[in-house]
C-alpha cells in the first residue's frame, strides 16, 4: 500500500503529464484569463478529491477528461466562476499566453469555445483521437449521439472559422 507522499507525487506526475488537456478544457469554457486560471484550480481540486475513487478500470487520461468536463460544465451551470465575466471583453487570443499553437490552431480554439457546452467536449476528446465509445462514456450520450453531435460540430465549426478569417 503507498503512503500519502506516494500518492501525492503520483498524482502530480499524472497532472503535469496531461495538463494540455486541461488547458484546452479551460480555454474553451472560460472567457478570460482569470476564470481559466480559477477553473484550473477548480478541476485539479475535483481530480484530487476524486483521485481515491480512480479505480484504474480506464486510462487516467479518460477519467481525467470526464471529471474535468463535468467540472466545467457544472460550473459554468452554475455560473460560480463566470458571473463577473459579462463585464468583461472577451480575450479570445488570451491562448497566446498560456501555449505556443500556430495561428490555425488558435483560430480553431477560439471558434470551438464558441460550440455548446457538450460540442465542445465532443469535439475536444475527438481531437484527441478518442473513440466513440470512449467520448460517448466520458460525455455520457450514445455512441450514435456522438456521431451525430460530431457531425453538426464540424459544420457550425467550419462556419465559425470562415466568419473569423
Amino acid at each position: 500500500m503507498q503512503d500519502q507522499r506516494e500518492i501525492e507525487n503520483e498524482f502530480v506526475e499524472k497532472i503535469h503529464r496531461h495538463q494540455g488537456i486541461l488547458h484546452k478544457i479551460c480555454f474553451v469554457y472560460s472567457n478570460c484569463n482569470a476564470d481559466k486560471e480559477d477553473l484550473y484550480q477548480e478541476i485539479v481540486l475535483q481530480l484530487w478529491k476524486s483521485y481515491p475513487l480512480f479505480r484504474k478500470e480506464a486510462k487516467f487520461s479518460t477519467w481525467m477528461y470526464r471529471v474535468a468536463l463535468n467540472t466545467a460544465i457544472t460550473l459554468n451551470k452554475k455560473a460560480v466562476l463566470f458571473e463577473n465575466t459579462k463585464a468583461l471583453l472577451r480575450d479570445d487570443m488570451a491562448i497566446e499566453d498560456v501555449t505556443d499553437y500556430s495561428e490555425d490552431i488558435k483560430i480553431l480554439y477560439i471558434a470551438i469555445s464558441k460550440l455548446s457546452k457538450i460540442e465542445k467536449a465532443v469535439i475536444l476528446l475527438w481531437l484527441e483521437e478518442k473513440g466513440y465509445s470512449e467520448i460517448s462514456e466520458i460525455v455520457g450520450i450514445s455512441e450514435k449521439n456522438v456521431s451525430v453531435k460530431l457531425v453538426r460540430s464540424k459544420k457550425k465549426l467550419a462556419k465559425i472559422i470562415k466568419k473569423l478569417c
